[in-house]
């Protein structure tokens, strides 16, 4: 939420009244932001389990067959949570110890350099996931329209 007791003083003062009211709505951005994104990403693996137990193997995640479940699970139900606020910090939390096993097991030994296949893609999501799981969400969410929060 917007607290001006707690913002620096606008440049121009005339554009507080704007900052009022879009601040609150930065976090639903976010948000659903990275709930498409996850969404898109996860979709084309529903029906391919076979396809996502082999790119499980192939990166030595062991054991694949419920790992490959639990990923497609976090990609596709866990990104609409995200999306929507609902279990919200439980999904982005999966989500972002999913995005640490990839950056650290998987895309550190090419270096940073996504262009590279590197690790820098993978880091910067896992951390506006890890944000999200720590700051729930938000104040329009499921979560706070229910009035409960995991």
């Amino acid at each position: 939420m917007y607290d001006s007791q707690f913002e620096p003083k606008p440049l121009l003062p005339a554009l507080e009244p704007l900052y009022r009211r879009v601040v609150p709505l930065s976090w639903l951005l976010i948000r659903c932001s990275a709930g498409v994104i996850l969404f898109v990403h996860g979709y084309p693996k529903l029906g391919h389990v076979a396809a996502v137990v082999g790119s499980m193997n192939r990166i030595r995640i062991v054991p694949a067959v419920p790992f490959a479940y639990l990923v497609i699970l976090i990609e596709t139900v866990g990104a609409v949570c995200v999306t929507i606020g609902f279990f919200t910090r439980l999904f982005a939390a999966a989500c972002a110890i999913e995005l640490a096993v990839l950056t650290f097991d998987v895309f550190w030994p090419n270096g940073f350099g996504w262009s590279h296949r590197g690790y820098e893609y993978m880091l910067m999501w896992g951390v506006v996931m890890f944000a999200i799981a720590l700051r729930g969400g938000g104040p329009y969410s499921v979560d706070r329209l229910i009035g409960r929060a995991l």
